[in-house]
């Protein structure tokens, strides 16, 4: 009925959104209280020009995208062309403060003499951080700036679905090989000794898979779901009947 309040969202679902933002933020924190307190703060010349990789990793690649990934489930009731913009911005936003990151610690490995991409962790980081841009690129061709056919987005939108999830995944798993790498560095002496810095650094690592955790959740729930708006069912079998000749009932023009 027009005038009507939307309705409210699905049971849970705003608890689970609500912590994670909650998860978010403490791995921000606790990612920035490492640094500081164990490694000397960040600075983008000098010895400390390193430590940009990690903050911006968790920023952009974990906390960022995580978020976009819950756009269509927090923003259930707005325009969806709004939605997908909002999607898209938070998405390459993750992509510009993750290639600060990895800018950094090239610079920072260079000044140093340490070669470069010879880990499990470097691999891992640099295949989510490629195939991430990939994943934004293809979807903002197919979904924000549409070109192709009603037919061949919904093919697509399968596996930008799965590879959305997937890619978040691989990030945090590339998060977790970084901070295992980076205590063996420092303190594989002191390390199996229970010191703060590793405490702190495990608990960082519980942090970041109990995000993904409730994230991959909230976006597994098939009832939470953004329901598509009645205008939008017009609009999308507006857009199929120019796009693939077919009128409304479904037969041909």
């Amino acid at each position: 009925m027009d005038g009507a309040p939307p309705a409210a969202g699905p049971a849970g679902l705003s608890a689970y959104v609500a912590v994670s933002q909650l998860l978010g933020l403490t791995l921000l924190v606790t990612t920035g209280a490492w640094l500081g307190r164990y490694r000397g703060g960040v600075a983008w010349h000098g010895h400390l020009q390193f430590n940009v990789h990690p903050l911006c990793m968790v920023l952009g690649m974990v906390f960022l995208q995580g978020d976009a990934l819950l756009v269509y489930r927090v923003f259930r009731h707005e325009a969806k062309r709004s939605t997908k913009a909002l999607h898209a911005l938070l998405h390459g936003l993750a992509l510009l403060i993750a290639l600060v990151g990895i800018v950094a610690v090239f610079e920072s490995h260079r000044s140093k003499g340490i070669p470069d991409m010879y880990s499990l962790h470097s691999w891992c980081g640099m295949a989510a951080f490629v195939l991430y841009l990939l994943q934004w690129l293809l979807g903002c061709g197919f979904f924000l700036l549409p070109r192709a056919s009603f037919s061949l987005r919904s093919r697509y939108k399968p596996q930008h679905v799965f590879f959305g999830i997937a890619l978040f995944a691989l990030s945090i798993t590339a998060c977790l090989l970084g901070i295992t790498e980076m205590l063996l560095f420092n303190i594989s002496d002191s390390y199996s000794r229970f010191v703060p810095e590793g405490v702190l650094a495990n608990v960082l690592g519980v942090l970041l898979v109990a995000f993904g955790l409730v994230v991959g959740y909230v976006l597994t729930r098939d009832d939470w779901k953004r329901p598509p708006l009645a205008e939008e069912l017009a609009l999308s079998m507006d857009f199929k009947t120019l796009t693939e000749g077919e009128s409304p009932g479904g037969g041909s023009q």
